[in-house]
């Protein structure tokens, strides 16, 4: 793999020469667009890693960048606002499903047809947006998800904990097993929706911690729409947001019992309102 893709973002970086103009209006003609798309941001203490993931946005490829603040304690709002994002600020720290809710709230009231969300601790390769969103355009998938995991040897090289791999594995297999689908892994910050998903799906009801995005995706897949999945390369670092092994062990028992929720309420056995549609 090119090792371009693997190089850490500077520490340091001076977003005062970026701006977000550079993604948003292009000096080069793009291909014309019949879609509004707007990408979300949901930040904690981004403020080392925002610029380069913005960095790697390709010119002219979505409309509009938010990054939700959720209550960080450094200079994430200061830097998101100096770069000319759109900006919206939780006082408090709401949870990364509580900043979500916010992300989407902010699309669907300002009419992205497709949104793109990717964490901005440069992680996820975000050269990949257009691919992504040309699988929803084109009427292929109405969810589309990063994969990170294109092999083990490659996953494991690019920095990812022996421990989460392993886990990442396993919840995936059950995921698809018990939900029909064939994905390469469930549980990545970087994804695409069409924003028919966004106007079915209760997300509201969903939970405010990092299980939101398990019970995001047994929804999507609940209400009959067609999820995929792309490469895409990721970087470990210090910089970059993970959590630990207590809260993935959190994370993956949550997981399971949101797909045994789906399961019972499939069944007629415990109605769930996560399963009723989204009141628009």
């Amino acid at each position: 793999m090119p090792t371009t893709l693997l190089t850490e973002p500077p520490l340091n970086p001076v977003h005062e020469i970026f701006h977000v103009e550079r993604i948003l209006k292009p000096e080069k003609s793009t291909p014309c667009r019949r879609h509004k798309i707007i990408a979300v941001l949901p930040a904690y203490n981004a403020e080392r890693t925002l610029a380069a993931t913005l960095a790697d946005f390709p010119p002219g490829c979505v409309d509009d960048i938010l990054l939700v603040d959720d209550g960080s304690t450094d200079n994430t709002v200061a830097i998101a606002r100096a770069m000319g994002l759109t900006v919206i600020v939780h006082d408090q720290n709401r949870g990364y499903g509580g900043n979500q809710k916010t992300c989407y709230r902010y699309c669907l009231d300002h009419g992205a047809d497709v949104v793109v969300m990717i964490h901005p601790d440069y992680q996820y390769d975000a050269r990949v947006i257009p691919h992504a969103v040309g699988m929803i355009e084109l009427g292929i998938c109405d969810v589309i998800l990063g994969n990170r995991i294109r092999s083990r040897a490659e996953a494991l090289q690019c920095g990812m904990p022996w421990w989460k791999y392993i886990s990442n594995r396993g919840l995936t297999i059950f995921e698809n097993l018990m939900l029909g689908q064939n994905l390469g892994e469930f549980h990545s910050g970087f994804r695409v929706y069409r924003r028919k998903v966004l106007e079915t799906i209760p997300f509201e009801r969903n939970s405010d911690d990092f299980v939101f995005d398990t019970q995001f995706l047994v929804q999507a897949v609940h209400f009959g729409f067609r999820l995929g999945d792309i490469p895409v390369p990721v970087r470990y670092f210090d910089e970059a947001s993970q959590i630990n092994f207590r809260r993935s062990l959190k994370y993956g028992i949550q997981t399971v019992a949101t797909v045994t929720r789906y399961w019972l309420h499939r069944l007629g056995l415990w109605h769930s309102r996560l399963f009723e549609a989204r009141q628009v």
